[in-house]
């Protein structure tokens, strides 16, 4: 994506030079950079929190205009640098390829813009930290989709867990399969060093299942054993660089153990986003594809919990934005992660809103990942972050 490499302008010198803040016309003015499928998902993100849509950029000048004409932009930019260049703009959605994650969004913050980057939020744990520090120095919002955490039924068995009705969480089954890469047929940037990384499968998809994890049960994962495996030496005639699966013994603070399973290649799983947490009083079970309801044992019964705004902890109720009966999916999940950024980026502090922070944390434990399975599965710690 050589049309994104042009120099970049440095941070405005003085308050009069800065990029206007949201508030003034009802909404921020935003900015893509990428023209992909994570760039539609964006932007109808951003049009639902009432953005103006002012412009993208992607690999090539022909891709810039055709996406951002399909996208309903208002214009194409020449390269990042006139993205970057513009004064009208208030945030930037990173939305390209894992390896240009950390160069494009270190000059976006270098240009006093917000961001909002998709994961991974760099390739390596040293780049993710870099930019944790540069959105702090520069007093800037950055913030990453791990959009599963605004299921409805995932804050209702986030407070549930708060409230101590599962008691203490004893053991944790997860998974988050996939079956988009199931032949050697199947190709993708992701595959690639270059492009994808060091890690494919956890970093892509893994990444939002440990996040998920920590968020709902409030404890972090410490110590970690993992085997990966890549089945295809090559796809589509290039050679593959990082995993297809892995598999994963987990220890959390609180002393919970856990079994996690991610995959690309599970034949008819489409998104297979699954954990129950196994407390001491109860157990509780989300579904990503089916999202609308949430599964409570115990040893008397097990019950069913609809999305019912009427029934629900605050929380959910919040992120509850249709009537029960009318579902909820994906891009509502993701549409509210957008409204909460972009209430950040005005000055609240909406709960539970993922950040760089969160990113950081997700390269830590791939990096742990991978460190392990390097091993043969040793028990490897994972980096306080």
């Amino acid at each position: 994506m050589s049309s994104m490499n042009a120099n970049v302008p440095d941070t405005p010198s003085s308050e009069a030079d800065a990029p206007s803040r949201p508030g003034t016309r009802g909404g921020p003015t935003v900015a893509v950079v990428g023209g992909g499928f994570m760039a539609t998902v964006h932007s109808r993100a951003a049009r639902a929190a009432r953005a103006r849509l002012r412009g993208l950029v992607s690999s090539s000048p022909e891709r810039s205009q055709y996406a951002a004409t399909d996208l309903g932009f208002e214009r194409a930019y020449a390269s990042l640098g006139e993205l970057v260049s513009d004064r009208e703009l208030d945030v930037v959605h990173v939305t390209t390829p894992n390896a240009l994650h950390a160069d494009q969004v270190l000059a976006v913050l270098r240009a006093g813009l917000h961001v909002v980057c998709e994961k991974p939020l760099a390739t390596s744990a040293v780049d993710a930290r870099s930019l944790v520090h540069a959105a702090d120095e520069a007093g800037l919002v950055g913030t990453v989709p791990f959009v599963y955490r605004y299921h409805p039924m995932v804050r209702e068995a986030r407070a549930l867990v708060a409230a101590g009705e599962i008691g203490e969480i004893l053991t944790i089954d997860a998974a988050y399969l996939q079956d988009w890469l199931l032949s050697a047929g199947d190709a993708n940037w992701r595959a690639t060093g270059t492009a994808g990384g060091r890690s494919r499968a956890f970093a892509d998809i893994g990444s939002h299942l440990v996040d998920l994890l920590e968020f709902v049960t409030g404890d972090r994962i410490v110590r970690l054993s993992a085997r990966t495996r890549t089945v295809f030496a090559e796809r589509g005639g290039r050679p593959v660089a990082n995993e297809d699966l892995a598999a994963l013994l987990v220890e959390f603070a609180a002393g919970s153990l856990g079994s996690l399973l991610v995959s690309q290649m599970a034949a008819g799983r489409k998104n297979g986003l699954v954990f129950e947490l196994h407390g001491s009083h109860r157990a509780v079970r989300f579904e990503q594809e089916n999202p609308e309801t949430l599964w409570i044992g115990d040893r008397a019964s097990s019950t069913v919990r609809l999305r019912e705004a009427a029934t629900l902890h605050p929380d959910a109720a919040r992120l509850s934005i249709v009537p029960s009966g009318h579902p909820m999916g994906y891009q509502d999940a993701f549409d509210g992660f957008v409204r909460d950024a972009y209430a950040a980026i005005g000055g609240a502090r909406p709960d539970g809103l993922p950040t760089f922070r969160d990113g950081l944390r997700a390269a830590l434990v791939t990096e742990a990942v991978l460190s392990s399975a390097a091993g043969a599965g040793a028990w490897t710690t994972v980096v306080p972050d």
